[in-house]
């Protein structure tokens, strides 16, 4: 597990590099150079890229680390991969021919409460295409574990193009046309570079020869379709579904607050990049024991790590919002619901590369489509009667059912679990620090009261883990720093 820490922490650093700079874009650029109505535009032009990414990809970057560590020589591996290329075009071709003959009634559908998304299908499409086919020569590099890089243009490259693009349409070099234009062309441009690096590490020779199992890679492939979708729709479902509800600028709103939840996130994504194909490799060899202490071990760094950064956020979120145009301040119910369901999510561990690695993939890709379902009724529900809130609320209410079916199903199969006496006391350990904190108040300028407040937290919370040595990960990466 050291060497999973210390490649996560690698990807981390990136990924919390690429967060700063979406800050700066979200919070701040995006507020004041922006009108929220465009703001909200692009928001449901890149959620509903997201939600077709995964239909788009045919489920290959799940399928290229499940399958490629069984192929043992250059021959069959170069026939695996050429199969990898080729299979995201049995969708994309199709879908793109429907985009161009039913452009009008898709225009249509996206654009019942605001108009301004009715001509915009194509963009969706290249978006949403660049993304897919990003995600499989990213999956390239990593099964040749070499997952920095991919991580950079993941979380960096589109969001410093997006800082350039607006400042430029601050000083009116650009109008918010090109500018959406130009956001489409940094996807595109990011998917290249990747493919270019991808193919550096393992060039691909054509072999339209396709493993023996290509049946069983391609059935495979076709149910992670599902599995992938599902999990975007969970995470983009709700700003899709507000743009049909309410005014195109109440999704400005709500990704706002989105985005700030999502911060919690980010050390799950670093580390699963790491995980995945590990888990694989454990899974692949039988090797249940190994399997079991990384499940744990995954879930307690993940759950220190996260939990943390859900009280530096709720606890310091009032004096977030004094920094913000007050439009954009009002979504603290909307950080809170969507920031718990990120801690529990990491509070799983490598629950999903146990899954979607396994035979029992089928079952659980059930339970998503279910739940993906289920999102969509709480949304139908919730956002009428509650507004953007109701959004965040039907976003928890899926992701709490959809991991504890998770969780329980893991157990059931696999007889083990994420928790330990270690998790319960970092969760002891979160409800002291956040009720001591809760009545902790300075009379200074925000910023300054953030970052008091903020050290002041992590030398207690880290204070306490290390000196009652409540995780061996986390007490051996503090020593080696503190002996120095």
């Amino acid at each position: 597990m050291g060497i999973i820490l210390k490649q996560s922490l690698n990807n981390t650093i990136v990924t919390y590099i690429g967060f700063a700079i979406g800050a700066v874009n979200t919070l701040f650029l995006y507020t004041n150079f922006m009108q929220p109505n465009n703001y909200g535009l692009i928001q449901v032009i890149l959620s509903v890229s997201a939600v077709l990414m995964p239909i788009l990809a045919f489920g290959v970057p799940n399928s290229l680390v499940k399958f490629y560590s069984s192929f043992k020589n250059d021959s069959s591996q170069d026939g695996f991969l050429t199969l990898m290329l080729v299979l995201p075009l049995v969708l994309i071709i199709p879908i793109g021919i429907l985009s161009y003959f039913a452009n009008e009634a898709i225009g249509n559908l996206l654009s019942k409460e605001n108009d301004i998304v009715r001509d915009y299908v194509w963009h969706i499409f290249f978006v949403g295409m660049a993304m897919a086919y990003f995600e499989v020569f990213y999956a390239w590099a990593r099964i040749r574990m070499k997952s920095m890089f991919g991580n950079f243009m993941k979380e960096v490259f589109c969001r410093i193009a997006q800082t350039i693009l607006l400042i430029l349409l601050w000083f009116k070099i650009i109008d918010i046309e090109f500018f959406i234009n130009g956001l489409v062309g940094c996807y595109i441009v990011r998917t290249v570079i990747m493919k270019i690096y991808a193919y550096q590490l393992r060039k691909p020779k054509l072999n339209f020869s396709f493993p023996e199992n290509w049946q069983s890679i391609v059935k495979y492939s076709a149910l992670i379709i599902l599995g992938g979708s599902t999990a975007i729709v969970l995470m983009e479902v709700d700003k899709v579904m507000l743009n049909n509800f309410l005014k195109i600028e109440n999704v400005a709103y709500y990704a706002v607050a989105g985005f700030i939840a999502s911060t919690i996130a980010v050390p799950s994504r670093a580390m699963h990049q790491i995980t995945y194909p590990l888990t694989a490799t454990y899974l692949n060899d039988k090797n249940k024991s190994a399997l079991k202490e990384l499940y744990q071990k995954s879930s307690l760094t993940l759950f220190i790590i996260s939990g943390l950064l859900f009280l530096l956020i709720l606890l310091n979120l009032s004096e977030l919002y004094e920094l913000l145009p007050e439009n954009y301040s009002g979504g603290f119910m909307i950080v809170f619901w969507i920031g718990l369901a990120k801690v529990y999510d990491s509070l799983l561990g490598n629950n999903n590369s146990i899954l979607f690695n396994s035979d029992y993939y089928r079952s659980i890709l059930f339970f998503g489509v279910l739940l993906a379902a289920l999102a969509i009724v709480f949304n139908l529900w919730l956002i009428p009667t509650y507004g953007i809130d109701g959004a965040a609320i039907a976003s928890f209410t899926a992701f709490f059912i959809y991991n504890t079916l998770k969780l329980i199903y893991v157990k059931a199969k696999f007889k083990i679990v994420p928790f330990t006496h270690e998790t319960w006391k970092v969760f002891a350990l979160l409800i002291i620090v956040g009720v001591l904190f809760s009545i902790f108040s300075l009379p200074f300028h925000p910023i300054i009261n953030i970052a008091v407040k903020s050290i002041l937290m992590i030398i207690m919370y880290l204070g306490v883990l290390y000196r009652f040595k409540i995780s061996e990960d986390v007490y051996g990466f503090l020593n080696k720093y503190l002996s120095r």
